[in-house]
């Protein structure tokens, strides 16, 4: 694989998961890719286990919700690589909980990771791609939640709808500096670490056992089984590809079926 030969990445939330899975992807596929992660431990484990040529691939520690951060990790890509082609906005967070027992700190800290580190994304890597020149893929994480909400989860599926409106409004604002912005739209992706937090929340909310959730998850779709990271981080190489050259302001559902409009 070599569809994006040459080409330069900043992949966020890529210690593990669906994360992860985006980075050894394009770096396979043949992009030099920036690993970001929010914990020290985080990134140095995914860069041994992305075991890819070194002169490819750089870790860097980042809070998306810290704008400095952000900025500093555009700097240190284009420091290593020279240009930016791909933004790949994947970090995010969950919670899960019932309306009447969710705090303001809980709703503020999704908001802050899941809407605006996508928002400092997007924004840094749009003022890189216009000031090269040359176009740009931005790919932001959004979710099948960001296209039909559920119960227990009403601060995660608004902030995802939030990504998807985002994504749309600068998929028109961008076009005109051949920048193309899209989302993905993840199902039950319940082999994660994040699925792992979800079914454990879930059971001690509704008093069943553990794994119930994750057992309810997998045959919910058409498909009859859940999303795996890698199906994934191939719908995002795509996005990042001269093969979706035409296609702008759209959120792809990679969820087997369960969400159909």
């Amino acid at each position: 694989m070599n569809g994006l030969g040459g080409k330069v990445a900043i992949v966020t939330g890529a210690g593990r998961g669906i994360g992860f899975s985006i980075a050894e992807r394009l770096l396979a596929e043949g992009a030099s890719v920036a690993a970001l992660a929010l914990h020290e431990e985080s990134v140095q484990n995914a860069i041994a286990k992305l075991g890819a040529d070194r002169s490819r691939v750089i870790g860097i520690v980042a809070d998306v919700t810290h704008e400095e951060e952000v900025k500093d990790a555009v700097a240190r890509t284009m420091a290593a690589f020279g240009h930016l082609d791909i933004m790949v906005n994947n970090a995010g967070t969950i919670v899960i909980s019932p309306l009447v027992d969710m705090t303001t700190d809980a709703w503020d800290r999704l908001v802050e990771v899941n809407l605006r580190g996508v928002f400092l994304g997007c924004r840094e890597a749009a003022r890189q791609m216009i000031a090269q020149g040359r176009g740009g893929r931005i790919i932001n994480g959004a979710s099948g939640a960001g296209r039909r909400g559920g119960s227990l989860i009403s601060a995660y599926a608004a902030t995802k709808f939030g990504v998807i409106g985002l994504t749309q409004s600068l998929a028109v604002e961008l076009a005109s500096s051949e920048i193309t912005v899209n989302a993905y739209c993840p199902g039950h992706v319940t082999s994660t670490p994040m699925w792992d937090f979800i079914d454990r929340e879930m059971a001690s909310i509704t008093g069943e056992e553990i794994g119930t959730a994750k057992r309810a998850a997998e045959r919910e779709a058409p498909l009859g089984r859940a999303a795996r990271p890698e199906e994934v981080a191939a719908a995002v190489a795509f996005l990042a590809s001269d093969e979706a050259s035409f296609i702008t302001g759209e959120s792809l559902l990679i969820d087997g079926g369960l969400v159909r409009f």
